[in-house]
This record gives structure tokens, sequence and C-alpha cells, in this order.
């Protein structure tokens, strides 16, 4: 159902001028992603991943061709409308985690909500200290994130991404600064929230993170070369031969 599509992208181009050469990043894609669809976005270097990473996380505007994020069509947004959208309608999470050396786990996550003059400071905490709940962390809202472990300074980030109810979060190679058990931990985190009707696209140049997902597009060349379903039970798999973790 229409209504359904989150993201909807149509015959979408990207070229950048350099020198008096222009290079064509994204060659004409198409692709739609549900509502509650968690999909994985592959590429090499050059394949054009991430010009369609900033354009889906409308840091970027296409050349040519349409994207439409919850029905809006970002083509013919404002600079202002663009934040707008960033701040409500997009989860962002990233591999270096950006949170704040000096403020607790429960601030951290408190801060795209600073941004939304209709939330009192009261429902800011307590949708805050919910997120947290969400990933697992009801026990370290207090905490500083040098006190943190990397996989629990990634589920900080990843509350933080929850905490405005985005309508997708888009991650971008947001297990590259962990092992592979907390990836895999994380990656199933991503699993439990996507069951709970989360959208998710997941950028990531790593095959085994991408089987956690429920559908893959690869890129190459600036064209879709594959767009498929996954069978997540491998992803259970190679989670379970791995060695337990301490860090939850």
């Amino acid at each position: 159902m229409e209504n359904d599509v989150i993201i909807k992208i149509e015959n979408l181009r990207r070229d950048f001028q350099v020198g008096s050469e222009t290079v064509r990043a994204l060659k004409g894609i198409s692709f739609n992603i549900q509502r509650g669809e968690f999909v994985s976005i592959m590429g090499a270097s050059g394949s054009g991943k991430s010009t369609l990473l900033n354009i889906l996380g409308c840091l970027d505007k296409p050349t040519s061709g349409e994207y439409f994020i919850d029905g809006i069509s970002v083509a013919t947004s404002s600079k202002d409308d663009l934040s707008t959208i960033r701040n409500r309608k997009i989860g962002f999470i990233f591999q270096s985690y950006n949170l704040l050396a000096r403020t607790s786990a429960l601030e951290n996550v408190e801060l795209p909500l600073l941004y939304n003059s209709t939330v009192s400071s009261k429902e800011r905490k307590e949708r805050a200290a919910y997120a947290l709940e969400q990933v697992g962390l009801s026990d370290r809202m207090g905490h500083m994130p040098n006190q943190l472990s990397g996989g629990q300074q990634q589920r900080v980030a990843i509350a933080r991404a929850l905490v405005n109810d985005p309508v997708i979060l888009l991650a971008d190679e947001a297990t590259g600064n962990l092992d592979t058990r907390t990836s895999y931990e994380i990656m199933s985190l991503f699993q439990k929230l996507n069951e709970r009707q989360k959208t998710i696209a997941f950028v990531t140049h790593e095959p085994d993170i991408a089987i956690f997902t429920g559908r893959n597009i690869m890129l190459r060349d600036g064209h879709i070369i594959k767009d498929e379903r996954i069978d997540t039970q491998s992803a259970q798999a190679a989670l379970d031969a791995l060695p337990r973790s301490e860090d939850y």
C-alpha cells in the first residue's frame, strides 16, 4: 500500500562537478522501503553508497529524480524543512557514537528533544528513560560515556535515535568500531526493534552484518545490481557460534 511506503526513490541521479569533469555518483536508481522493513545497503568504495546515504539523511539533494520520505518530497523542501525532517523523521546512528563526553546517558538521549518546543522537560526525561529501557540500559542512565563499554555507548546512541519516534532509523556503519560479538549483539538489538515495527536502513560494507537484515540492496558504480530478501536464520546461527560476551 502507498501509505506504507516510508522511503520512495524514483530514477535518482546525483552528479558532482570535479574540475571540468562530471562524476555521476548515482545513475538513476529506484527503490521503495516499506514501513517495518529492515534493509541493508551495501557497496564498495565508489559505488554511490555514501552519496545515497547523504540523500536519504536529507544532508544532500539529488541532481534529478524523486526522493519522498513519509510522503514528503525532499527535492522541493527548503533548508529549514530539511532540518525539521532530519530532526523529526530520521533517527541517525553513526559508527563513532557521537556522544557528549561530560553528559550522562539520559542527557545524551534527551538531546534531540531539546529542539522540539512542544516537549516539556518532564516529558523529555520520560521519553529518554523509555528509549534507554528499549535498548536494555535502564540501569545505566546516570553513567557517563567513559563509564560505558563500546557496545553500551552504541546502545545509548540508538536510544537517542529512537527518542523522537522517527519514521526510519538510518545507521551508517554502526558496528564499525565494535568487536564481532558486540557487533552481532547490536544487530540482534536492531532485529528486536524491527520486530516492534521500527523501519531501519543500515549502511554497511560487511556481509556478516547484512545477514541480520531482512533485505539487501547492493550498489555498484551508481547502479543497483541486487535487491533481494535475506534469510535471517543464518544471522542467528552466526550469533550462536560465538563465545558469550560480557558486553551488553
